[in-house]
């Protein structure tokens, strides 16, 4: 098929290369324009779909929006069959979902309707949701609110928000693909009224640990931020980004260390952070970071 690819960060990556694999004929990747970054924060960044498409030798498109009547008849002048959309980070306006002739497909990170919208994955793991997957979906002017075509599942299974990230991404690639071989096979189906969530976007103030939680709550609070933004405390005025944890037997009053291992009383049990980043530093385990830097028992976190 002719086929615009429309996606920005690493979870898009896969698809793009599968497509190209699969001999579908990609003529163009739309993705957000290069950021600041680097280690000054000044070059100018692109997407890892962007690096992708160039490695391709696709040629790529960023606007900044693609609200003006420019932008979309570029769009549409590329003639193309399908466009296949995965974590793109732009609203679609409805001359673009029109232009292709099989419309927009989506690759979302959910199992709809539950977890519409930006965090799907965070969300998941936050709410202690048993499983998750992905939904290839049609779009439509709406958050994710499309008729569905295909859906696979995966457990959460006490991964972190970056494991599942990856497995997600090539299991959603790898069901696009399947849809795109027969896509008349794949009846679309409206998504049903009951079980719609939103996944609002993470707002990085959740990401700050509150040990009056119960243990179990902030383990999953942990997974849901790694790899970024983190979760994380506060020692002596210093941030420490927690970045895997356990679960572990203990109690006291909430934010106290128990023992020499870093064991910190929950609201309910005690978690044991196993990878730990100081601001400025590499990450490193708990092990390593005690040689350096003890806390000792009856240390009061923030």
């Amino acid at each position: 098929m002719r086929i615009i690819f429309m996606g920005t960060p690493d979870f898009a990556v896969p698809a793009l290369a599968l497509l190209v694999e699969a001999g579908h004929e990609v003529v163009c990747v739309y993705t957000q324009p290069p950021r600041p970054g680097g280690r000054r924060g000044k070059e100018l960044t692109p997407t890892p779909v962007h690096r992708k498409a160039e490695e391709l030798g696709i040629p790529v498109r960023h606007p900044a929006s693609l609200k003006g009547a420019e932008e979309q008849a570029e769009f549409a002048a590329l003639g193309a069959d399908v466009a296949i959309v995965a974590a793109y980070g732009l609203i679609l306006p409805q001359a673009v979902l029109d232009a292709p002739r099989q419309g927009c497909l989506n690759i979302h990170a959910s199992l709809l309707p539950r977890w519409r919208g930006a965090a799907p994955i965070q969300r998941a793991i936050l709410a202690g949701d048993k499983e998750t997957g992905v939904t290839i979906m049609q779009m439509e002017a709406g958050l994710d609110t499309g008729p569905m075509l295909a859906m696979a599942r995966t457990p959460v299974d006490g991964k972190t928000a970056g494991e599942l990230t990856a497995e997600l991404a090539e299991i959603g690639g790898a069901l696009m693909i399947e849809v795109l071989a027969d896509l008349a096979s794949h009846a679309a189906q409206v998504q049903p009224e009951d079980g719609v969530t939103y996944a609002k976007k993470i707002d990085k103030a959740e990401s700050r640990i509150d040990f009056a939680q119960d243990a179990s709550v902030i383990d999953r609070q942990v997974r849901a931020f790694a790899p970024s933004p983190g979760a994380w405390f506060e020692l002596a005025g210093e941030r420490y980004r927690v970045l895997a944890a356990e679960v572990v037997d203990g109690a006291g009053v909430p934010g106290t260390v128990l023992d020499d291992g870093l064991s910190v009383a929950c609201g309910a049990g005690a978690l044991r952070p196993v990878l730990i980043q100081r601001a400025g530093r590499p990450v490193m385990s708990v092990a390593e970071l005690l040689r350096g830097k003890p806390i000792p028992a009856g240390t009061v976190l923030a």
